[in-house]
């Protein structure tokens, strides 16, 4: 690649152009969302989610930053921002990498193998230590509640500013506050 700038341009495309529905922020390429679903054969199956994706100015050198929009129960997805925890964005990244890996490759199998040893969600990874059956009902649950095509049409950026984000003491006080798990800085 001659430049990362000609890089970001040809993985946002191939983004576009594959089975995923990737929506621009700004109409640029740095920011954008991508409507994901759950991996088939999971207890994920059936979830929608928007993911909202941040390339920096570095891409393809430094890795993208990945957050879940709409709320998801696992034990490396921290529940009130959304943040991802996976090694392979954090840590390893390679430019060898590009954004169709994330969205077929490295998100299905966060999804499929959590990693409890390492948690961003400590009630997650403590329920499925203790009990994966009722771990598995409450992600299903989740799946009902947060990850279903009309969630993410309603989860979009605008819906919440950084003066309406809610604080951590008001964040369980009711459902409707509770259905966008993070939010996009306009």
């Amino acid at each position: 690649m001659s430049s990362p700038s000609k890089r970001r341009e040809m993985d946002v495309m191939k983004l576009m152009m594959s089975d995923y529905n990737v929506e621009t922020i700004n109409d640029g390429l740095n920011e954008f969302n991508v409507e994901f679903h759950g991996p088939k054969e999971s207890i994920y199956e059936g979830g929608v989610w928007k993911i909202h994706v941040e390339l920096p100015d570095a891409y393809p050198y430094k890795s993208p930053s990945i957050g879940f929009v709409n709320k998801i129960f696992h034990p490396n997805v921290d529940e009130l921002s959304g943040s991802v925890c996976l090694d392979v964005i954090n840590q390893s990244w390679s430019p060898m990498f590009d954004l169709l890996n994330v969205f077929e490759v490295f998100l299905p199998q966060l999804l499929i193998y959590p990693n409890p040893s390492d948690p961003l969600n400590g009630d997650a990874a403590s329920l499925m230590m203790k009990d994966k059956e009722q771990y598995d009902q409450k992600v299903k649950e989740y799946c009902e509640r947060y990850a279903k095509k009309e969630h993410i049409m309603n989860s979009t950026g605008e819906e919440l500013s950084d003066e309406e984000d809610v604080s951590d003491e008001e964040s369980g006080s009711s459902d409707e506050e509770d259905e966008i798990a993070g939010h996009v800085d306009p």
